[in-house]
């Protein structure tokens, strides 16, 4: 059997955590479950990561990293509504594949407040510097607008919210969106 480097270890915690967290959120997830879920002791978990916090931080990194990814790789040699529409597609596509990653993206922004009302900031800071970091991935291929840029973002909340609360595509809700930022089908919880 061949073992895991600890970079190893700690990227498969990230993929466990991540999991966890969507479905429970920061308060309603153990770092027992993390472990188990990644076959691991908590004292080896709390040796990759100092803190709960810890783990929760690296997996909203990850998150949001991953999405600037997918919106930089969509909008590649694209401009204006092409690259809207390639970002757009790739967005819904990767929400109806990878449900956890929506769901990572709303506890994120259900733990800032909460964390923010309890005067903990390190959370809101990390989580606003990579919904910047999104921001700035569509904003040049969008054509630098700032208009545009708020309306593809805007859109993107309004799909989370729609795709968690289960509204089916053929659902009246997304008539008003373009047809690339409609549901492909049902997320799967």
């Amino acid at each position: 059997m061949v073992r895991m480097s600890a970079e190893e270890r700690r990227e498969s915690v990230i993929r466990a955590a991540t999991s966890e967290f969507a479905r429970g959120g920061y308060h309603g997830t153990s770092t027992e479950a993390i472990a188990k879920r990644v076959g691991v002791s908590q004292p080896y978990l709390f040796r990759l990561f100092p803190s709960k916090k810890a783990i929760f931080l690296a997996v909203v990194g990850q998150c949001m990293d991953d999405i600037a990814r997918i919106f930089a790789e969509a909008a590649e040699g694209l401009e204006g509504e092409e690259a809207l529409h390639a970002m757009a597609n790739a967005y819904t596509r990767v929400i109806a594949e990878r449900p956890e990653m929506l769901l990572m993206q709303m506890q994120m922004y259900v733990a800032v407040g909460a964390a923010e009302e309890a005067g903990d900031h390190e959370l809101g800071e990390v989580v606003r510097s990579g919904w910047m970091r999104l921001w700035d991935t569509v904003h040049l291929p969008l054509g630098a607008d700032v208009g545009e840029t708020t309306t593809f973002m805007a859109y993107g909340m309004l799909i989370n919210c729609l795709v968690a609360m289960g509204f089916p595509p053929d659902h009246r809700v997304w008539e008003g969106l373009y047809p690339s930022a409609r549901a492909k089908g049902r997320l799967e919880i």
